[in-house]
């Protein structure tokens, strides 16, 4: 029964949802700390707004964003689930949801190089 289950389609948009939720919860306390460097130091913040320019740190940032909209959308199908009927065409919402959330990450990250 639970291979049967993880073939299903909408076990991957359950898993990346959990995925994403961890990213972005491991993402956070950085994301403070930077923020806590424009209070207490200057300097470093201006090194590291000198890092944050960087490729690699501009497709980590195309990552960061895609996590963000891969959540975003998984907890809009997460709470059709709970409020509307069962459809077929679920399915198929969850992968647009999929590609919305990679074009809106790729915007994001065309306009960051």
């Amino acid at each position: 029964m639970k291979a049967v289950a993880r073939a299903h389609p909408l076990w991957l948009a359950y898993i990346l949802h959990r995925l994403s939720g961890i990213g972005l919860a491991l993402f956070l306390p950085a994301h403070f700390y930077v923020l806590s460097l424009a209070l207490t130091d200057a300097a470093r913040l201006d090194a590291f707004l000198r890092f944050s320019d960087l490729a690699l740190v501009k497709l980590a940032e195309f990552g960061l964003v895609f996590l963000l909209a891969v959540h975003f959308f998984g907890g809009l199908r997460l709470m059709a689930l709970e409020f509307l009927p069962w459809s077929a065409q679920q399915k198929t919402w969850a992968a647009a949801a999929l590609a919305g959330s990679f074009m809106i990450s790729t915007l994001f990250l065309m306009r960051a190089i």
